[in-house]
């Protein structure tokens, strides 16, 4: 079975699109106006056709705190909303899974993986459809 990396991953779960996986790639590795950008490995792997939340975590478990998920949404939205998922969790607290633009995909990985924020002050920030846009 093909490993995940231990570091925060954006994985490819639907592979309809290639020129949509390779403009939200672009997306997401381009500097926010700060000069921020999410540390994020890249995972394009047919292995991973269909993947869901769940699988990645337990996949993924003992690694990083957050990973994302790119799925048929994701790669059809014009928006690109990727699934942010909580890896590491806390058993005592409720993370599920939310959308968040590429543009805001930096805040969330670079402030969940240092401890700066909570996956709460993500969610709570997210528009009435689940996906966050930014502070």
């Amino acid at each position: 079975m093909t490993a995940l990396p231990k570091a925060p991953a954006l994985v490819r779960t639907w592979f309809g699109d290639a020129r949509a996986w390779d403009s939200l790639l672009l997306e997401v590795r381009t500097p926010s106006a700060e000069g921020f950008v999410a540390n994020i490995v890249p995972v394009d792997d047919l292995a991973f056709e269909g993947l869901s939340a769940a699988e990645l975590v337990a996949r993924q478990e003992g690694g990083t705190a957050v990973s994302f998920l790119a799925d048929e949404r994701t790669l059809t939205d014009a928006e690109r909303p990727v699934l942010a998922v909580r890896v590491l969790r806390r058993s005592h607290v409720d993370e599920q899974p939310f959308r968040v633009v590429p543009a805001a995909l930096w805040s969330v990985e670079n402030n969940i993986s240092t401890g700066n924020m909570d996956w709460a002050d993500f969610t709570r920030s997210a528009d009435d459809g689940g996906v966050f846009r930014g502070f």
